[in-house]
C-alpha cells in the first residue's frame, strides 16, 4: 500500500516554526509519523506554501502514517475541520497510462556536476589541491542558480522520467507582434513556434525558488542546497518508468523535502 498525506500547518505555533524552517527539523518530524520507519522505506515530503498563512506538508509512505504529533506541535489540534488527510494511492497510480495528462507539482533540486566550479568552497579547494597527481576525482554536485537553468534541467530529463510537457495551447501572435524570451522563464509570454522561434514555449512554470541552508546535526558545517517548484501540465509516454518516480521520487535532497511530483485533474475534466 501507498498513502498521500496532507497535514496542515500553523505558522504562528512555536513548534512550527522551527519545523517551516528547517527541512531536517522537518524531515526529522515527517518520519516519526511512520511506525517502525528506517531507511529502506523511501518517504517523500514537501512543504507548499502558497498561502504563508496556511502552509501544507504533503507526505508519500508505503506504510500508512499517524501524524498526530505534528498536529499537536505544529497544527490546529483543537480546531474544526481534517488536520491530516490520509489517501489511499492506488486509485491515482491506477489512472496512469500512455497519452493520459495532468496537471502536476514538483519541488526539485536541480543541479549539475562539474569538476572544476568557478567560485569553490574553502572545502572542494581544498580537495582539488589534494589530487596533486591530476586523477580524474569524482565530480562536485553544483545547484543550478538561474531559473532558465533550472527549468533546461527539468526539460531535458521528463523522457527519463516518463514524460513529456506538451507545448502551450496559444494562438499564434500576429505578424510583427513576436516577443521575445526573456531570462526569467517565470515572466515569459505564451509563443508558439515558428520562425526565429523553434522551441514553443512549455506548459511548465517555475513557481518559487528558495536557498536553503542548515546545520545537519546542529553543529559543523551546514548543508545548503537549491530548489525550484515546477508547476503545469504534463503527459505520461511511459507508465512503467512515471509510476517509478511517483513513488521514488525526482532528483536530489529527497530527504530535505524535494522530489514529490503530485498530480491533479487538469481543469474541466473529470478524474
Amino acid at each position: 500500500m501507498t498513502y498521500l498525506s496532507r497535514i496542515r500547518i500553523n505558522p504562528l505555533r512555536a513548534g512550527s516554526r522551527k519545523l517551516l524552517s528547517n527541512p531536517r527539523a522537518m524531515h526529522g518530524a515527517v518520519m516519526g509519523g511512520i511506525p517502525g520507519a528506517h531507511d529502506s522505506e523511501r518517504v517523500l515530503w514537501r512543504l507548499d506554501a502558497d498561502d504563508p498563512h496556511r502552509p501544507h506538508l504533503y507526505v508519500l509512505t508505503r506504510s500508512k502514517p499517524d501524524w498526530t504529533h505534528v498536529i499537536e506541535q505544529a497544527g490546529w489540534p483543537a480546531a474544526e475541520g481534517e488536520h491530516a488527510a490520509i489517501r489511499d494511492y492506488a486509485p491515482l497510480l491506477a489512472q496512469i497510462a500512455i497519452g493520459r495528462e495532468f496537471a502536476f507539482r514538483l519541488t526539485a533540486s536541480p543541479v549539475q556536476n562539474t569538476q572544476s566550479p568557478h567560485t569553490p568552497t574553502p572545502a572542494q579547494a581544498a580537495r582539488i589541491a589534494a589530487n596533486t597527481d591530476q586523477k580524474r576525482v569524482r565530480g562536485f554536485r553544483l545547484g543550478h542558480r538561474t531559473a532558465t537553468a533550472q527549468l533546461d534541467w527539468f526539460l531535458s530529463r521528463t523522457e527519463r522520467w516518463g514524460f513529456d510537457i506538451p507545448a502551450s495551447r496559444t494562438d499564434p501572435p500576429a505578424p510583427g507582434l513576436e516577443q521575445p524570451m526573456p531570462a526569467d522563464p517565470r515572466s515569459a509570454p505564451d509563443r508558439e513556434s515558428g520562425p526565429g522561434n523553434p522551441d514553443p514555449l512549455r506548459e511548465v512554470r517555475i513557481t518559487a525558488r528558495n536557498r536553503h541552508s542548515f546545520e545537519k546535526n546542529g553543529k559543523g558545517p551546514s548543508v545548503t542546497f537549491r530548489s525550484a517548484t515546477f508547476e503545469g501540465r504534463l503527459r505520461v509516454t511511459d507508465p512503467a518508468l512515471f509510476t517509478a518516480r511517483l513513488l521514488g521520487g525526482i532528483g536530489p535532497s529527497k530527504a530535505y523535502g524535494c522530489g514529490l511530483l503530485t498530480l491533479a485533474p487538469l481543469p474541466g475534466r473529470k478524474g
